[in-house]
């Protein structure tokens, strides 16, 4: 039997994006895992989004987030008009947001206890869970115009043992009966 984990992702616009989630969710499977999408032609959910996200969180035993670009913003104003000392207008441009969904979901699961590996493609702004750290596992940053794909480095190995095996040990502990003493 596979262990159960949730894929957080917007949709793909781009073929690149899309050969990413092939190759990561074979990588999964070759490990032991079945990945589960919330979303059409996937486990979808007719309730409210959150129940339905929520209900398959609570099936899965650990969630990875690939934070995607998906809207790109020419400039954006932070602070605007700021009055308060310690802070001031600044104007940002060319960045990249990612579907909110790579926001809540990770928060989710964080909140239900599971194991969270999230990775976050090239100039995707770094906020909220997004930043490094915020999870407790190293957030790192892929490309997917590289030469050799980020799936077949040594870090994202590296990263999905460590991940996984968390992953292992709450399915392992879910099978166990509850003790009351030690």
């Amino acid at each position: 039997m596979k262990i159960p984990v949730f894929v957080s992702r917007p949709s793909p616009h781009l073929s690149a994006q899309l050969e990413f989630v092939g190759q990561f969710k074979t990588e999964l499977q070759a490990r032991g895992f079945e990945p589960l999408t919330l979303g059409p032609g996937s486990s979808y959910d007719y309730d409210a989004p959150l129940v339905g996200i929520r209900r398959l969180l609570t099936h899965c035993c650990g969630l990875v987030s690939i934070a995607f670009r998906r809207t790109h913003a020419l400039a954006a104003t932070k602070y605007p008009s700021a009055d308060i000392e310690g802070f001031e207008e600044r104007t940002d441009g060319n960045l990249w947001l990612t579907s909110p969904y790579c926001q809540i979901e990770p928060a989710m699961a964080f909140q239900l206890g599971l194991p969270i590996l999230i990775l976050r493609e090239e100039g995707v702004l770094p906020e909220g869970v997004l930043e490094k750290g915020v999870t407790g596992l190293y957030l790192p940053e892929f490309s997917l115009s590289s030469e050799k794909p980020y799936i077949k480095s040594d870090e994202f190995r590296h990263l999905l043992d460590q991940w996984g095996g968390r992953v292992q040990a709450v399915y392992k502990r879910r099978g166990e009966p509850p003790k009351l003493y030690d």
